[in-house]
């Protein structure tokens, strides 16, 4: 193999940008002479000052020595503020070179400069002739990655949609018989979407048929209502519904709160998925009520911090901090009550109720005057078995979504490596 290891400046000479540098304020939108500096995009702005221009006879590769950005100019342009360094290739094909540079692994120093480090490293070197067929090659491929870019993007705008015309036939028809649709090759909709649908034709009443036999849910006398709810429902604020309670930190100065008895959760513990991880620690008895005490079927939400509105149902007797908020039922369905509480109307209204943009928190005045749709308590059941059902459907697809891509990795992979070792593609089964 004919190759060699050279420092990465040897094959170029410097170009002088002295004195013809264009500052960031005196950059036009419009002009006769491009802009380029070390920002990610390739122009920056134009400039009409001839005094300034820097004439391109052959190729100039720019560095930028703050940012490591690298660019292949072969017009004439203006550099723009500070921090760039002009290398003109020599003896090495000028395409190659800035194929190599942008290659190279230059570590990041932030905003420091990084030629020091650029004229350290080493580059590859292949016969001249080698270059050239390297550079014909890259370009192919990436004429291939821009078709082939171009069409995923007319793909993903019509996909879209279809994603948002079958969400809306799934909306009128929520059945298992129609879920699958929603995951077309042509038209796969993210799970997390699905599921976020879910949760909403659920609340508003428009995943399972009304029963007129269904003893009424009763109603708060609220006028203004976040919007139609079926016969038969109400709104409720979770005042109304339960009793509510926000956590509380037994005394740590106190040595007897502490020991085997009882988990002691906080934000942590409650994940995304509705889970309640195992405590970091636990209480006693007597921790437990210094504390606020869950039981099961209470329902617990972060009502702070980053992880806001995340919501489980307690499964055993617990005690929770200050940074989560509680609610026992007095006589609703404690699922549906929990699938009301991390659906996509009630979170929007966590959020806008809760103070501190950095940090957001919603007290539980706050919290517990949301107000949440209420059907007739064998509907509750009826629309939590109908959304177990769904879900685990969504899980199985989405296992299935997984297991194509993951294939089809695969086969780009495969695909790659035939071009690159010059081979024709196979042609598809």
């Amino acid at each position: 193999m004919n190759w060699e290891w050279i420092g990465a400046t040897t094959p170029t000479v410097m170009v002088s940008d002295q004195s013809k540098k264009v500052q960031t304020k005196d950059i036009l939108e419009a002009g006769k002479y491009p802009v380029i500096d070390q920002g990610k995009m390739f122009i920056r702005g134009y400039c009409d000052d001839s005094d300034r221009v820097i004439s391109v006879a052959e190729p100039i590769v720019l560095f930028g020595d703050h940012t490591r950005e690298t660019k292949f100019i072969d017009f004439d342009f203006v550099v723009g503020a500070d921090g760039v360094k002009l290398l003109q290739p020599i003896c090495i094909d000028p395409r190659f070179y800035y194929l190599v540079l942008r290659w190279l692994p230059l570590e990041s120093r932030g905003y420091a400069r990084h030629f020091k480090l650029l004229r350290a490293a080493r580059i590859p070197l292949p016969p001249l002739a080698e270059q050239k067929r390297i550079v014909a090659k890259v370009d192919e491929l990436m004429a291939l990655c821009d078709r082939l870019e171009a069409q995923q993007q007319e793909r993903e705008t019509r996909h879209a949609a279809l994603a948002r015309a079958s969400l809306a036939r799934f909306a009128d028809a929520p059945t298992p018989a129609n879920l699958p649709f929603l995951f077309h090759p042509s038209y796969a909709i993210p799970p997390a979407d699905l599921r976020k649908s879910i949760l909403t034709l659920a609340v508003q009443g428009k995943l399972v048929p009304q029963d007129p036999n269904d003893e009424p849910a009763e109603d708060s006398n609220d006028s203004e209502d976040p919007f139609d709810l079926p016969q038969n429902w109400s709104w409720k604020s979770l005042s109304e519904v339960g009793i509510c309670r926000t956590g509380k930190t037994p005394p740590t100065s106190e040595s007897a709160n502490y020991g085997a008895g009882f988990p002691f959760i906080g934000p942590g513990q409650i994940t995304f998925s509705g889970v309640i991880l195992p405590a970091d620690k636990e209480i006693t008895a007597l921790g437990l009520s210094n504390s606020t005490e869950a039981i099961a079927d209470d329902i617990l939400m972060v009502c702070i911090g980053g992880s806001i509105g995340k919501a489980a149902i307690c499964r055993y007797t617990l005690g929770f901090n200050q940074q989560i908020n509680s609610i026992r039922s007095q006589r609703d369905c404690p699922a549906f009550l929990c699938l009301a509480l991390i659906s996509g109307y009630f979170q929007d209204q966590v959020f806008a109720r809760a103070s501190g943009s950095a940090t957001p928190i919603i007290n539980k005045g706050k919290w517990e005057q949301i107000r949440i749709p209420l059907p007739p308590l064998a509907e509750q059941r009826r629309i939590v078995a109908k959304v177990d059902e769904l879900m685990a459907l969504v899980d199985e697809l989405e296992t299935q979504l997984a297991a194509s891509r993951a294939t089809g990795e695969k086969l780009l992979v495969a695909l790659v490596a035939e071009l690159t070792a010059g081979k024709e593609p196979h042609a598809a089964a």
